[in-house]
C-alpha cells in the first residue's frame, strides 16, 4: 500500500514540474508607444517619447545610453566622461516619459536607449544609427529602431521544448511505476 502511495506522489509532484510556468518576466513597451524625433546625425539633438501608458504614472524612469564613444552624448542636460550614461526622470500622471539626447559630434554606429521602469520594470528600447560619415567629409541622416528586443539564442517554441521536457519526465515516471507494479505483483 506505501509503495502504491508513493508512486501516485512522485507521479503528482512530476506532473507539477513538467507543467511549464508562466514567465516572470519584466514588462515591455510596445513598439507603438515609442517615438524618436528629430534629425539622427552627430551632435543633433533628438527626442525619444515613451507616448501615454508606456510606464506607471508618476514613477522614476531610468535612461541609460550606450554606443560608441557615448561619453560625448548629452542626456537632457547630464553629462558623463563614461561610455554608457543614465539619467532617472519621472514619469508623467498618464505614465509617458521624455528623453532629449544629443549625439556626440564625432557619432557613428547604433546608439541604444534603455527606459526601465524602477517601480513596475518595464523596459522600452529604442535604437538610433548614425549613418556613415560620406567621402565629402559630412554625415549622413541616421534611422532609428523603435522598441523590441534583439534576438538572440534559440528561437524554436518553448512549448515544444518544455512539452518533450514534461514527456521525458512522465516516461521516467511511468518506467519507475510499472518497475514497482511488477516488483509487486512478483512477491504477491
Amino acid at each position: 500500500m506505501f509503495k502504491k502511495s508513493f508512486a501516485a506522489i512522485a507521479l503528482a509532484v512530476l506532473a507539477v514540474f513538467a507543467v511549464p510556468a508562466a514567465a516572470n518576466a519584466a514588462g515591455y513597451v510596445p513598439d507603438g508607444n515609442i517615438v524618436v524625433s528629430g534629425t539622427i546625425a552627430p551632435g543633433s539633438p533628438v527626442t525619444i517619447s515613451f507616448t501615454e501608458g508606456s510606464f506607471t504614472p508618476g514613477e522614476p524612469v531610468s535612461f541609460t545610453l550606450t554606443g560608441e564613444n557615448a561619453a560625448g552624448a548629452t542626456l537632457a542636460t547630464f553629462k558623463s566622461v563614461v561610455n554608457s550614461q543614465s539619467l532617472v526622470k519621472s514619469a508623467a500622471g498618464t505614465g509617458a516619459v521624455a528623453l532629449e539626447v544629443t549625439l556626440p559630434t564625432d557619432a557613428s554606429g547604433t546608439y541604444t536607449t534603455t527606459a526601465t521602469g524602477l517601480t513596475s520594470g518595464t523596459v522600452g528600447t529604442a535604437s538610433l544609427t548614425v549613418a556613415a560619415v560620406d567621402s565629402a567629409g559630412g554625415a549622413g541622416s541616421g534611422t532609428s529602431t523603435d522598441g523590441g528586443l534583439a534576438s538572440t539564442g534559440y528561437n524554436a517554441p518553448m512549448l515544444a521544448i518544455w512539452g518533450g521536457a514534461g514527456a521525458l519526465l512522465l516516461g521516467i515516471a511511468l518506467v519507475v511505476v510499472l518497475g514497482v507494479v511488477r516488483r509487486q505483483r512478483a512477491t504477491a
